[in-house]
């Protein structure tokens, strides 16, 4: 409860779900291609967030694309399938992908 107040009293509330998933992007290799905020051999994620911005779908549809992988979107280069990522961490990144806007 203390540290709720505190992180609250120092606007971190919502800091510490963004370190942790940004801990997980890091842990699957995520930022081997990507970045938060510019292009690396991925599209950064800010640029993913506002490509699917009013998109409902989106989440869903990236947490596939995180496994399976993809192509065509972003250019020539293939997203590779990451197998080393479970749906529900996949749904987890995907989530935080679109709140990085």
């Amino acid at each position: 409860m203390k540290r709720a107040l505190l992180l609250a009293a120092l606007g971190l509330a919502s800091a510490a779900p963004a370190l942790a998933d940004l801990a997980l992007a890091t842990s699957k290799n995520c930022m081997s291609c990507h970045a938060v905020e510019r292009k690396i051999l991925g599209p950064s994620f800010k640029e993913v967030a506002a490509k699917y911005k009013d998109n409902k779908g989106a989440a869903d549809m990236l947490a596939g694309k995180i496994i399976k992988g993809g192509s065509g979107v972003w250019g020539q280069v293939p997203m590779p399938a990451n197998n080393q990522v479970s749906e529900a961490d996949a749904k987890k990144l995907a989530a935080w992908i679109l709140l990085t806007k």
